[in-house]
């Protein structure tokens, strides 16, 4: 049973339509009390434990499930602070955020999913390695949601005759989804926030080089060790399989490449161009270059389903319910998320003061180490992008201040934003929308807390190694 589209936009519709007479108070992160972080908390539970517990349940309803908890939300925030504020904070988050979020992920997903890469070739674990690094540097050329979305079909392809294969996509998760985009601003939002901030493109490429690099090769060796595991307790210690002599190659689709790169250029040209020019819609500021951006994305979308032949997207086994599933979550998250921001934007003002004090020392002055792990660990349970740009205000907020004399702060910010939104399945969109593709093809992802099992045991001494060299 799908959820009517209408069911879905109810609270939203009441928003819109109701009065704005009832207004109680401003929304300040200062009196904020951890209750309104109850119905984030809530979807997040909700993502961890129904798919665990109660999977039909979440299989038919999951939406009904994230209405509720935004509803309650909602309604609490009406309640003390009133429907004009209720209005301003939904239709920020709405119109600010989650709209060019979902749009990008939207234009990503139609467009290289019009791209099939077709071939008969049977990977091994040296094969394996190679896809995964070279999703990884597409990753920061590209951005994250399209490398990975390029590349899993290809992947779960290459290895459709393995019977252990949800490590693979767990390390694709790990590399393409995440760490990959961690080279340039083009490859995580976190980054692209802070060259929007005056952060230096090549700043980014110098300084994330390193860290980028050692974690991708201690990852790619420890997959390759775990893969080559599975693969000879498979075909034994052989590890031969038969392969035709002359594999083929083919790649169809083509044209969407073309629109993949007018992607790029177009979340570019929103960083580069300036405009005194805004459009305020419900006290939410929209500039001319983001809507010009937004609507050149959805008009590339529409051009790729136009042009794309059915032949190739049934080739690619597409469909539009991975991202219809990052849709309707993630709008849920996006809205009840604002308190908890708002919290901790109010620094050591706020119900989370423990949390902004104790990443400085008694002179005030950042613990770089503590930065990169208490960026980090919020960025893989909140979205990574308004986490970073907490933690770069609450460093300093000055781009040539940070880029100078606090390198390695805003080194710290940079690599905890990007590398630990591998951490859960909500950390970085992508996540999602790659366990959704495996799902599809029938490989037996695990539930949240089965993946951050993954997740726990082979990237948190990865990252400590990255601590020890980079903040030690």
């Amino acid at each position: 049973m799908r959820i009517p589209f209408k069911l879905f936009c109810v609270p939203f519709i009441i928003l819109l339509f109701s009065s704005f007479e009832l207004y109680a108070s401003e929304f300040n992160g200062e009196q904020l009390s951890l209750v309104w972080a109850v119905p984030f908390i809530g979807i997040l539970l909700s993502i961890a434990l129904c798919p665990l517990f109660l999977a039909r349940l979440w299989h038919y309803h999951y939406g009904k499930i994230i209405i509720f908890w935004t509803t309650l939300f909602i309604v609490a925030a009406i309640y003390s602070f009133g429907m004009q504020t209720t209005v301003n904070l939904t239709a920020h988050a709405i119109l600010e955020e989650y709209i060019p979020f979902i749009v990008l992920l939207l234009a990503l997903y139609t467009v290289s999913g019009g791209v099939l890469i077709k071939s008969d070739i049977i990977s091994t674990p040296k094969l394996n390695v190679v896809l995964l690094a070279v999703g990884t540097i597409l990753a920061s050329i590209m951005g994250t949601t399209g490398a990975a979305m390029l590349m899993i079909r290809p992947l779960i392809r290459a290895n459709r005759h393995r019977n252990q294969s949800v490590h693979i996509i767990i390390f694709f998760i790990f590399l393409v989804a995440n760490i990959g985009g961690g080279l340039t601003p083009l490859g995580d939002p976190p980054l692209f926030i802070g060259f929007l901030k005056g952060v230096d493109f090549f700043w980014t490429v110098k300084h994330m080089l390193c860290p980028v690099l050692l974690t991708t090769i201690l990852l790619l060796i420890i997959f390759y060790i775990i893969d080559n595991y599975y693969f000879r307790q498979q075909y034994g210690q052989s590890s031969k399989i038969e392969t035709k002599p002359t594999q083929l190659f083919k790649l169809y689709g083509i044209t969407n490449i073309f629109l993949l790169v007018a992607i790029i250029i177009c979340v570019l040209m929103s960083g580069i161009w300036q405009s005194s020019i805004t459009f305020t819609i419900l006290a939410t500021s929209i500039g001319l270059p983001d809507l010009v951006r937004d609507l050149l994305l959805l008009l590339i979308t529409v051009t790729s389903v136009m042009i794309t032949p059915k032949q190739v997207r049934a080739g690619n086994e597409f469909n539009w319910d991975p991202i219809i599933e990052v849709g309707k979550l993630f709008i849920g998250i996006f809205i009840t998320i604002v308190p908890v921001l708002t919290i901790l934007r109010a620094g050591s003002n706020g119900a989370l003061s423990a949390i902004v004090t104790f990443v400085n020392n008694d002179h005030l002055e950042p613990i770089n180490s503590l930065y990169f792990w208490f960026a980090g660990l919020l960025s893989g349970f909140l979205d990574n992008a308004p986490t970073y740009l907490v933690f770069f205000n609450l460093a300093s907020g000055d781009a040539m201040t940070l880029m100078t004399t606090m390198a390695k702060t805003l080194l710290a910010i940079s690599m905890g934003s990007v590398f630990m939104g591998a951490l859960s399945y909500i950390g970085n969109a992508p996540n999602f929308m790659v366990k959704s593709i495996a799902t599809q093809h029938q490989i037996n992802m695990p539930s949240f807390f089965g993946y951050m099992k993954w997740s726990i045991s082979i990237l948190i001494p990865v990252f400590i190694i990255n601590n020890l060299i980079f903040f030690i």
